[in-house]
């Protein structure tokens, strides 16, 4: 884990400190104050039966209910402070984890990042059963230890029954530890698929593929289902198992004790305190077989969060940069197929290799090219989203690291292949969701990229909620939308991923004079194209070919030729 995660990490369990120390504090005052059953009925055995006092039964009786109604208040205060703790919890790493479940996602190219459904899992915990267990279970030898001072044997019967118990714990322990790991990863498996059948559930229902979908995911379900099955039916007899003995000892103690008493050993009231510290002994270590489960997965959880933080960037810079210029330089660029991507043992397949070029603030560049031959994989990078293997990206002179993504993303503008807009009005997917958008920067980039009108004749303009199922938006709005977020604040590089895919020849045309009106204003623009209008106002091309920079060159020159060189067409490249 990076040092600086790794410091959050302790930090934020520094700060549970004072909760867990109180929580001991509560755990100690309620398990004395559970003394009180036991030693009330060995008074009432053996002074206030033979004495007939009622005054002083009385007395003793006011003393109980005082004593309880502490132990009440101490075992609620305690419940909050779990609460408390494990909500605290979830709100100073929440942010952070989902920063790593983002980057980790893109970097892995669709892997599950994790992390969010982690977090819940380790809160839900800390508000379970389970935590009050282990801050209990210290006290089972406090416990066994005073029937020790009532008896010898009693001790020893109360020893043999925490030990025989705490087997049971153990065994529990080896035999759930494989189902719950193969759980988690299989519930994982479901979670994206289920996303998945969602953001296509239009495609699945036009297409007739609901069944299918649906015998996939079914599957998918049945198997976390078996898995979580096997581990829950091993806790389920432990656990029955563990009652089964606890309830056993207890008799036993009356049984023993009963014959103690006959030898004139014990009092009756010694025989009836032994039997319930007895149940009270063995309590926790019940509570924790029942809550074992949780445990486990809890385990798995903090396992999986510090390695989401391990992926995590820090969100602060050591230094802010000043605004870049638009200054790009590539240099002798390879990137690998994810590790997700590649099949075991195999090595990974180069996705890009050997690109290289310079682009000035103001330039525009056409990368065109083939299906398949890594135009989406170098718009990737371009952005920061994806590091090269080997070589660098610089803009204006820095590599991406020397920002991070919270200060380089003001300064960067990208429209993906796969257009996203967010549930909230149209207003606030266009600033990006600042708190603190000014209206005219908002307007300005629509009007930049030509969706102003469209936006003006919506049924409350600006304000109208888009990025659901009912969005009112088509598909080509919604792109032309996302290119005004993409240039909102006019960044120093723009990248655009086939960004008329979903546009007619109204589109196109001011996706053009949007291109033409960014370069004009000292903006970098990168034009990832498949159809030779989105490459109309840039001024370079780069063709791609297989991963491998074919040719890098002024879009005139390229087109003509230079007499060493032949021209190309760009209709023919991009097919």
């Amino acid at each position: 884990m990076p040092a600086d995660q790794n410091t959050h990490f302790v930090q934020v369990l520094r700060k549970l400190r004072g909760a867990v120390l109180a929580i001991a504090l509560f755990s100690v005052a309620g398990n004395l104050l559970l003394l009180t059953g036991p030693l009330f009925m060995l008074q009432v055995y053996d002074r206030i039966l033979p004495s007939g006092s009622v005054p002083t039964l009385a007395v003793l009786f006011g003393l109980v209910c005082v004593l309880y109604l502490f132990y009440g208040i101490f075992d609620a205060l305690r419940a909050k402070l779990f609460s408390r703790s494990a909500y605290g919890l979830d709100n100073a790493l929440s942010k952070v984890v989902q920063r790593g479940w983002i980057t980790r996602k893109v970097r892995q190219d669709g892997a599950p990042g994790g992390g969010v459904r982690e977090l819940k899992t380790l809160r839900q915990f800390l508000t379970s059963g389970g935590p009050p267990a282990l801050f209990d279970l210290p006290w089972v030898a406090i416990y066994i230890g005073v029937i020790f001072a009532l008896h010898f044997w009693l001790g020893v019967l109360a020893t043999l029954g925490a030990c025989l118990v705490v087997s049971l714990t153990a065994i529990q322990e080896f035999a759930t530890r494989a189902p719950l790991q193969a759980t988690g990863n299989s519930e994982a498996r479901e979670a994206i698929l289920e996303q998945k059948t969602i953001d296509n559930a239009d495609t699945i229902l036009a297409m007739g593929m609901v069944n299918n979908i649906a015998r996939i995911w079914q599957s998918a379900r049945n198997q976390s289902m078996t898995h979580s099955q096997s581990a829950l039916s091993v806790s389920q007899v432990l656990g029955s198992a563990s009652k089964s003995i606890r309830l056993l000892l207890q008799s036993g103690m009356l049984a023993l004790g009963a014959f103690l008493a006959i030898q004139q050993e014990i009092s009756a009231g010694t025989l009836i305190a032994a039997s319930i510290l007895a149940g009270r002994a063995l309590a926790p270590i019940d509570q924790s077989v029942a809550n074992w489960r949780g445990f486990v997965r809890a385990r798995i959880a903090v396992k999986r969060l510090r390695s989401v933080l391990a992926h995590t960037e820090t969100s602060e810079s050591p230094l802010a940069l000043p605004k870049p210029g638009g200054r790009v330089s590539v240099q002798n660029v390879v990137k690998l197929a994810p590790e997700t991507g590649t099949p075991e043992g195999q090595p990974a397949r180069p996705l890009l290799q050997g690109i290289g070029f310079n682009l000035a603030p103001g330039d525009g560049l056409g990368i065109i090219g083939p299906s398949g031959s890594g135009k989406t994989c170098l718009a990737r990078i371009l952005v920061g989203l994806w590091t090269p293997e080997r070589g660098s990206v610089r803009l204006d002179g820095a590599p991406f690291s020397a920002w991070g993504h919270d200060q380089i993303g003001k300064y960067l503008g990208y429209l993906p292949q796969n257009v996203q807009l967010f549930p909230g009005t149209v207003g606030q997917n266009i600033a990006r969701f600042e708190p603190d958008a000014e209206p005219n920067g908002i307007v300005e980039a629509a009007r930049l990229a030509g969706v102003h009108e469209i936006i003006l004749n919506l049924a409350k303009g600006y304000e109208t909620q888009i990025g659901g199922s009912d969005s009112p938006l088509s598909g080509g709005q919604a792109q032309r939308v996302a290119l005004a977020r993409a240039i909102y604040r006019l960044p120093s590089l723009v990248v655009l991923d086939e960004p008329n895919a979903n546009l007619d020849s109204e589109g196109e045309a001011a996706l053009a004079e949007c291109i033409r009106r960014l370069r004009a204003r000292n903006t970098t623009v990168v034009v990832v194209a498949h159809r030779p209008s989105a490459v109309d106002a840039v001024n370079k091309i780069l063709v791609l070919n297989e991963g491998r920079q074919v040719r890098f060159d002024d879009k005139h020159a390229l087109m003509a030729g230079d007499g060493k060189k032949p021209g190309i067409q760009i209709v023919s490249a991009v097919k």
